[in-house]
């Protein structure tokens, strides 16, 4: 399948082994898995970075098997989850970087098609997730409160 703002097609990734419970010899508990996600997402780290050190230093291999909730609702139901979702945040922080950039440098073209890109990216997600309902229906973006936001 082609990817969405080239025409290149994108790399077949390798996929998780079809298992439909947790394995023996994973060593912790789901009681100890959930207050790990807690603490972590308390010092600010984003889901991502909660399954890799789940992964590597705890030997978890996969936090839905174990606990039969992934880390986004683990961090909703303990009152942790950040405001916006973060594949929205990470797009908007992008966005406030290139765009801060581009202030410095008003000239480079190929930075003002990616902002472009990635604000198209912002806006369909936006969509979804007013549509979805993890948005309220008055939220806007825009680049003046994207750096509000982020700071």
């Amino acid at each position: 399948m082609a990817k969405m703002h080239t025409r290149r097609r994108g790399r077949s990734g390798s996929r998780r082994p079809l298992v439909t419970e947790n394995p023996d010899w994973v060593p912790t508990s789901a009681d100890e898995i959930t207050k790990i996600i807690v603490a972590m997402a308390k010092d600010g780290a984003s889901s991502a970075r909660i399954g890799l050190v789940l992964r590597d230093q705890h030997a978890v291999p996969s936090v839905k098997l174990a606990t039969g909730k992934d880390i986004t609702q683990i961090r909703e139901e303990n009152g942790v989850s950040a405001s916006l979702p973060e594949d929205l945040s990470n797009l908007v922080s992008k966005a406030v970087g290139l765009s801060s950039h581009l202030k410095d440098h008003p000239a480079d073209l190929h930075n003002k098609r990616s902002l472009h890109l990635i604000e198209s990216k912002i806006r369909r997600l936006e969509k979804y997730y007013k549509s979805t309902g993890v948005l309220p229906r008055d939220w806007k973006y825009s680049i003046k409160t994207a750096e509000l936001l982020l700071k």
